[in-house]
């Protein structure tokens, strides 16, 4: 049966999702915490997309294929259903950045990589760093000069659309380089409700691209 996991993770003190030698990374985390909830040696997951280091991820998705007499014995003496009791396993095992959502049936012929239909990357600028919120301070870029959203927001029309990104990957047997960008636009979110009256007005521009 293939297993479907959703989940979300903070990328700061990961050197990206895909395992890499005497790193930590998100794949290798997951994997490792699988491998010890199912009792198997090993285990192996597909991923929607990877994520390079230091970025964050609020839906990510991936598959693992699995016995499921493998999956019932893991429940143990729990009386949840095994997908349940598996993804309750895995929260206890995973570290705190990096938690299961959800753990489902996959339907027919789905796949991670494959099946996916569009993503979203979202892109946090202060350009007045020293009114970051230290709450968020690893979801934000703090940039030290002015922005100028009118330019960034017609250079990033010219995305929009078809569009072949072969010169920024390694081109794959089976793979398409070409991506269509639905939008690509940015705003601008003011936190001076949360400033000194005599400070200035600090902004955060978030930049999404599905």
């Amino acid at each position: 049966m293939r297993i479907r996991i959703d989940l979300a993770y903070d990328g700061t003190d990961f050197s990206g999702w895909a395992t890499q030698p005497r790193l930590r990374t998100v794949q290798g985390t997951l994997e490792a915490a699988l491998a010890t909830a199912l009792r198997l040696q090993q285990v192996r997951v597909v991923v929607a997309g990877r994520t390079d280091t230091g970025v964050h991820a609020r839906g990510q998705v991936a598959h693992l294929d699995l016995e499921a007499a493998v999956l019932a014995a893991s429940a143990g003496r729990s009386t949840e259903p095994p997908l349940l009791a598996l993804q309750r396993r895995l929260n206890g095992i995973l570290p705190a950045d990096l938690r299961v959502h959800a753990v489902t049936e996959a339907p027919e012929g789905f796949d991670a990589r494959f099946s996916a239909i569009w993503r979203r990357y979202a892109y946090r600028v202060a350009d007045t760093p020293e009114l970051v919120d230290p709450l968020t301070r690893r979801h934000v870029l703090a940039w030290p000069r002015p922005l100028d959203l009118d330019a960034m927001n017609e250079a990033a029309g010219a995305l929009v659309g078809l569009r072949d990104f072969a010169s920024f990957c390694k081109r794959r047997e089976g793979a398409t380089t070409c991506v269509r960008v639905t939008s690509s636009s940015g705003s601008v979110t003011s936190s001076a409700s949360r400033r000194p009256a005599s400070s200035p007005t600090p902004s955060a521009t978030t930049w999404s691209a599905p």
